[in-house]
Order: structure tokens, then sequence, then C-alpha cells
């Protein structure tokens, strides 16, 4: 077997973030970091991000034959997780899917409190894109369109660490003609 030594990959991405729907970069800009004014970065992480795509089948089964003749994709779950490692106030109300009007500033200090609607009101949803690498040393986009974070924040003060917050971000349906997810792979021309 030959291995295509160009074909191994390695480094960090770069995170950002949007209101659920916002505009995407064209595919054709993947080499270019998306409009400021729709997209935010969410700066540095610690121990990478990493998407993760599962996917639950059901069996098909007859009487007649013992072996599984088929299966149909019952659920599918695509998941980012990372490690918010600039824990601004800014950062925690998005990782919470958007505290109760965000962040308060006044003379010498900002606050957060926390959203206590009721289950009945929808969440707010926004949208990621990583930027990282490819094959060849190229560049890979990965946009998740409607997202939220769906795992508990954590964050620690603590003597030996570093204090990050902590965040796992789930996909979900979009439209029958937007998918939940796109990943680009920028290829040499």
């Amino acid at each position: 077997m030959a291995v295509t030594t160009t074909n191994l990959t390695q480094g960090p991405a770069d995170i950002y973030t949007a209101p659920f729907g916002a505009t995407e970069p064209a595919d054709t800009a993947i080499n270019t970091a998306p409009s400021a004014s729709a997209w935010t970065d969410m700066g540095g992480t610690m121990d990478g991000i990493e998407l993760e795509i599962t996917q639950e089948y059901k069996e098909l089964v007859v009487d007649q034959i013992v072996d599984i003749p088929a299966r149909r994709m019952t659920k599918r779950e695509a998941t980012l997780k990372t490690k918010l490692a600039e824990p601004t106030l800014e950062r925690l109300s998005w990782a919470l899917n958007g505290a109760t009007g965000g962040v308060t500033t006044g003379s010498g200090f900002e606050s957060l409190e926390p959203d206590d609607s009721s289950a009945a009101t929808q969440p707010t949803y926004s949208a990621v894109m990583l930027d990282g690498y490819a094959p060849g040393g190229l560049r890979r986009r990965i946009i998740a369109r409607k997202v939220l974070n769906v795992e508990g924040v954590k964050f620690a003060y603590k003597k030996e660490d570093q204090t990050v917050y902590e965040v796992g971000l789930a996909t979900h349906y979009v439209s029958p003609s937007i998918k939940p997810f796109k990943i680009v792979d920028e290829v040499d021309a």
C-alpha cells in the first residue's frame, strides 16, 4: 500500500461564530478569513477542536435470511467540542446560547446574567465555522449552520491549570435544501 505523505494533516483550526442564518463565505474564498461584520473570531482554543459525526442505522431483516440484508439511517448528529482559551464574558454568553441581554457594560465593569426563560421558548441558535488544514497543506473549512451548546459549560480556576470554557456544540436540521453542515477543501488549481 502506497502512502501519499502530502495527505497527512496536522495543525490547529480557527473558530468563528455568527448568528444562525448568517451569510456564508463563498467556497472560492476558502483561503481568506470570513467577513468580520458577520463572523466573530472566537480566539484561541486549547487541545484543538474535535468534529464527531455519529450515525445510527436500523437493520432491515427477513425470516428467510440469517444475515442482515440492509440498513437505513435513522439518526445523524455532528458535534464540535473545544475549549475556548479566552474566557471573556462575551464568549461565556455565546457558550450559554446567548444569555439574556448578553453582556452589560458600565463604567469599569461588565456583567452577564443567565437566560431563565421557559423551556417552551426557542433557544438562540448560532452558526460555527472552522478554518483548518486539508491534505496537501491546503485549507479546509467546516461550516456548522445551526448549533447549540448542548453540554454544560465548565470552567475552573486552578493553580496549575489555565481557565478555559469547555463547550460541546450539536448541529441541528435546517431545511430540506440547506444541510446542517458543509465541508469545503481547497484544491490545487
